[in-house]
Order: C-alpha cells, then structure tokens, then sequence
C-alpha cells in the first residue's frame, strides 16, 4: 500500500473481532447511547444506520421502537456477518454491503439517520460529503445522530484519552482520522441540518445531531 493511501483496517478480520470483543467496555458509551436514543422520536418509520457494526446500535434504538423499519450499512465482511446473526430474526431489518468511502446508494428516504463510532474512519472531505448525502435522504423534520470519536484540542488531552480507554500513541488504530466537533458542526449547519448541536461529550466521544428543515 502507498503511503499516500489512507488507512482503514477494517476489513481484516482480526481487526474487527479484537474491536468487538471489547466493545461493551469503552467508556461512558452507554452515556452517549442513551443520549442518542432521545432524538428518536415515536413517530419515526424508517431508521439507516451508518457503519452499523454488528448492530449494537440500531438493536438498542429498534428495542425502544420496535414498529421502525431500518437499513444496517457496513463493508466490513465480519460486521456484516454478526450484524446479520443479531437480526436474523427480524424481518424489518436490512443488512446491506455498503463502503460510506462511495456515495451512499439509492436507498429512498429515512426519518432518522443514525452512526455509531464510524464515520471518523472516512478523510476529512468524505466526511462532509456524506453529511451532504445523510441531509438530502431524510425526511422534513428527518434527524441525525453521530455518535463519534472526535479530535482532541490537544495532544495532551488526546494521550489522556488513549490512557483511559487502555491505548497509547503508538497503539491507537491508524484507521482514525479525527476531526475536531466544532468544524463538523459548523459544517451541519451549513448543509443545512438545524438544531445542530454537541448534545453530549466525554472526552474524544461526543453525540453531534441535527434536523432536516
């Protein structure tokens, strides 16, 4: 690989089973989870997850709606794969092969929009280029919830953020290209979302959301 090529790892295997296999335990996740879950309002109908994992996320928001209908995106083959076993059993959910480095398909409209620990894997470029595409498929008054891993002020504060979740410098992924909450921020609102804003932060994680007018 070129060292001009960014990186993203998550399509090896062992990358994905390593992250699942501690994901219960990164910290204050469940805070912002809870915190997502309040956007989602009881009217909602259709639900697309963005880098859905193996669908912890959407299980959570599909347990307190359980009436939505929902489309799962990921790329990675493993994340497809227990996405797929968890709602196995659920005929109103999608699991679809899709990598957010391409524009998203043609996929109708959704009420709310929803991506969990993902999109800081996409350049900075990509990023507000997918923030365009998530605004223009959902519906008037359509919402949507990142819950993200966002860039640290500094590198101090970004090493002590690495300390508690039990990395370093040196063994953090490389796939991460963070980007400070602010800029993204100020690029919902330009696209046009409302009501934008950091609705929960620890640290490098933070719940940005937005509405469709």
């Amino acid at each position: 690989m070129s060292t001009s090529e960014p990186v993203n790892l998550w399509t090896s295997e062992d990358h994905t089973r390593d992250y699942l296999g501690r994901a219960d335990q990164i910290s204050h996740r469940t805070e912002g989870e809870a915190a997502l879950l309040e956007f989602i309002t009881p009217n909602t109908r259709r639900i697309l997850d963005l880098g859905t994992g193996d669908g912890r996320l959407l299980a959570l928001v599909r347990r307190e709606h359980p009436s939505t209908e929902a489309v799962a995106v990921d790329f990675s083959p493993a994340m497809l794969q227990a996405a797929r076993q968890r709602f196995a059993e659920d005929a109103r959910v999608r699991v679809m092969e899709h990598n957010l480095d391409d524009p998203l398909p043609q996929i109708n409209k959704f009420d709310a929009v929803i991506s969990s620990f993902a999109i800081h894997h996409l350049i900075h470029e990509r990023k507000r280029a997918l923030y365009g595409e998530i605004c223009a498929i959902l519906n008037p008054g359509g919402v949507f919830c990142n819950l993200e891993h966002v860039a640290s002020p500094s590198a101090h504060l970004h090493q002590e953020f690495l300390t508690r979740i039990g990395f370093t410098v040196g063994t953090e992924d490389p796939s991460n290209k963070l980007l400070d909450f602010e800029t993204q921020i100020k690029w919902l609102r330009q696209i046009g979302f409302t009501d934008v804003d950091c609705h929960w932060k620890w640290r490098e994680l933070a719940l940005l959301a937005g509405r469709r007018q």
